[in-house]
């Protein structure tokens, strides 16, 4: 199981949100390529970065910050927020990133993510956020009726490269994840799916390797920097 070391980024500043709450955001590192280069000497294998002005302004906004992070690193990342539409999609894969995320657009133009994943086999996966089962989408902001599992087995035959599932109430609340409703999530469909939301601890990342559920990884963001999940012990216990 593959640990993703989060990057959240706000105003060009490595951030952490509370429970998606623009207002609740502690700055971390004022240079996010700095931190991202200390992941990558962690040992860490991939990044996780999500632009938060950019998914709630429909476009990217921290592109510099990201372009930064990708000159200065060799593994690779992926990006969410603020990726609607197909151009957007080709520049950030034609600047280096692995892979993007398609959240909101999953839900308002499904036949984007189908296009897209497509056209860049592997390099598109779609980012379902959820509070109480239900989608939420435009930076958390909306919360839609559309059920967290039939959004996710609409893609079933779309080829995309994975499904990260983000249960926004544990999101920097540093509460444990939601267990139940990823691995429920993670049996329901065939698309690798990555736990994403209240990863806090060691016996976290052990409850999800063990959930019963074949999950691809889980994303850590806020436990990294508090310092509440070492990230070498994390990578040691994972890769054992």
């Amino acid at each position: 199981m593959i640990l993703y070391s989060a990057i959240d980024l706000k105003d060009g500043k490595a951030v952490r949100l509370l429970r998606g709450d623009m207002e609740k955001a502690t700055v971390f590192n004022d240079d996010p390529a700095a931190q991202a280069q200390e992941f990558e000497q962690a040992g860490c294998a991939w990044l996780h970065l999500v632009d938060l002005n950019g998914a709630f302004a429909g476009a990217p906004v921290n592109a510099a910050a990201v372009e930064a992070i990708l000159a200065q690193t060799s593994i690779p990342a992926q990006l969410g927020g603020g990726i609607r539409d197909m151009k957007t999609i080709e520049t950030w894969l034609d600047k280096g990133l692995a892979r993007v995320i398609l959240g909101t657009v999953a839900v308002e133009n499904p036949d984007l993510v189908r296009e897209a994943a497509r056209v860049f086999p592997g390099k598109v996966a779609v980012g379902i956020d959820a509070r109480g089962g239900r989608v939420a989408t435009k930076g958390w902001a909306e919360e839609t009726d559309v059920m967290v599992t039939d959004l996710a087995r609409s893609f079933e035959d779309a080829g995309v490269a994975a499904i990260i599932y983000t249960d926004i109430n544990r999101d920097g609340a540093m509460q444990g994840p939601n267990i139940e409703a990823t691995a429920a999530l993670a049996r329901a469909v065939s698309i690798p799916v990555i736990a994403s939301g209240g990863v806090s601890s060691l016996n976290d990342l052990i409850a999800l390797r063990d959930c019963g559920a074949q999950l691809n990884g889980a994303i850590s963001g806020r436990a990294l920097y508090d310092g509440a999940l070492d990230l070498k012990e994390a990578l040691r216990v994972l890769n054992a």
